[in-house]
């Protein structure tokens, strides 16, 4: 069988989606939680953002499977063997942040007891979440994760405005 010329669109899917959840995980993460005060007003809005949280982490490893059992494209070039190396340590690189986040993300809502607001349970919001060890990691990972997706954004960019060489259709549907 022939090298296709684009991912699956399972792939494509779950790429774009992701991508949108990731995004607005960071806004709601940076921009919304950090400024509320850790009390009980804060729990819906957790609840909101451990939901999805764990929805990324499943479609993460859901993304990893059929990354790895479906065909995919020859490998890109940016035309120099060392942005081409940077490019695939970047991918991997995000997906490991990614489900660093789910996972750092789960130990802290089962270390401080508010695992229960995803199912639209009750649970005492802590009055510091600093205080659990994977709390650290979560936001460490969360400003390498904002990197790592500007990064991917400039190369996408760089592909489709400077090298003109159509990379982004590769990640969209079609033939």
């Amino acid at each position: 069988m022939a090298t296709p010329k684009r991912y699956h669109p399972a792939l494509v899917v779950l790429h774009w989606l992701s991508a949108l959840l990731i995004i607005l995980m960071l806004v709601i993460g940076f921009g919304m939680l950090e400024d509320l005060p850790n009390n009980q007003a804060k729990a819906p809005m957790l609840a909101v953002h451990m939901t999805m949280g764990l929805t990324i982490l499943a479609l993460t490893i859901i993304r990893l499977v059929v990354r790895f059992s479906t065909k995919k494209p020859a490998p890109a070039t940016a035309g120099n063997a060392i942005l081409d190396k940077i490019g695939v340590a970047t991918h991997w690189l995000l997906y490991l942040s990614a489900l660093g986040m789910g996972l750092s993300g789960l130990g802290i809502a089962t270390m401080s007891g508010i695992l229960p607001l995803v199912g639209g349970g009750t649970a005492t919001v802590p009055p510091d979440f600093m205080v659990f060890p994977p709390r650290l990691g979560h936001g460490l990972v969360s400003s390498l994760l904002s990197i790592l997706i500007l990064l991917h954004i400039g190369a996408a960019l760089y592909h489709q405005l400077i090298r003109k060489d159509g990379l982004l259709g590769r990640m969209w549907f079609g033939q």
